[in-house]
This record gives C-alpha cells, structure tokens and sequence, in this order.
C-alpha cells in the first residue's frame, strides 16, 4: 500500500511565513505542531462549479474525504509559487494556469499546524488526476453547501470554503 514519505523534509515557518528551521514530514504531522507552509488551488471551471480531490484511502489524514483541488506541503528550499505549480503538475496534470492569490491563514488540527496560502483559477482544460489522488469531480457551490458537516468534506476544506465565501 502506498503511504506519504515521512523522512520528506518541509521547512518550518513564522507565522509570517519566514523560514525559521526544517522538520520531517512526520515530525510535522505528530501532534508537535510545528508550523509549516503549504499550498491550496481551488480551481473553477467556466459555470463556477469548483473542483475537489478525492483523498485516497492510504492517507494518514483524512482518507477517503473530498478535498481542495489542490493541497500540498512546501519543501524545503522552494518558493510558495514553484510549489503551487509544482504540486498543481503533480496532482492533476496541469502546467498552464493563471493562479490568483487570495489569502494566508493558519490552520491547526490536533496533529498539526499549517500556514496555508491560498489561490485560485479558473481552467477548463483537461485534468488528468495522478494516483496520489482517488480522482476528483466538479461541484456545484450547492452540492458543496449541501455536503456540508456531513463527514464527506475535509474538515479544512469546510473552514477553507467558509472563510472564502464562494
């Protein structure tokens, strides 16, 4: 079964966003709450209906839950922008994008802590969902709305899309 690479190394963070030292992906992730950035997309097609990922089942957090288009951690050493493109390749296929920054915030669950910066796009292109995901579809806003706290949503992509008002 695959699992995430727990030696991968992410630098840690102010909550400024200035890189103050570098931790382990599992350090991250063990209940330290060491601060760490990382990258959301939602992505939109032309009739507004946003894009969401479906967590695979051999994910430590949150398995088998819908969410952001997009998500991923920052490595160490790169810039928030390369990292957006960089994971938004990965994910889904996608290289030719027009992001637009939104917001920074943090989040913090009970096993970690996250300096997340937002964007999003518009693209109707082709997605092509690689296997780190179990695939993705297109929402409406009311299907979104209507998922809501029903555990099908990833509790930070309902804070996310709250706070962001879509």
């Amino acid at each position: 079964m695959k699992s995430d690479n727990c030696a991968e190394i992410f630098p840690l963070v102010d909550e400024d966003g200035c890189v103050i030292g570098s931790a382990t992906r599992g350090e991250c992730h063990d209940g330290s709450k060491k601060l760490h950035p990382v990258v959301h997309l939602h992505l939109f097609d032309k009739e507004g209906r946003l894009y969401l990922q479906q967590r695979p089942l051999w994910k430590e957090i949150q398995p088998g839950k819908w969410d952001t288009a997009v998500g991923g951690h920052v490595d160490y050493g790169e810039e928030i922008t390369d990292a957006l493109r960089r994971e938004v390749a990965e994910e889904l296929g996608i290289t030719s994008f027009k992001p637009q920054f939104l917001v920074k915030y943090i989040f913090e669950s009970e096993r970690e802590k996250e300096l997340i910066y937002v964007y999003r796009t518009t693209y109707d292109g082709e997605i092509l969902p690689s296997d780190e995901l179990d695939g993705g579809r297109f929402w409406s806003l009311d299907e979104i709305h209507s998922s809501m706290g029903k555990g099908v949503l990833t509790p930070n992509f309902e804070q996310e899309f709250m706070k962001l008002k879509f």
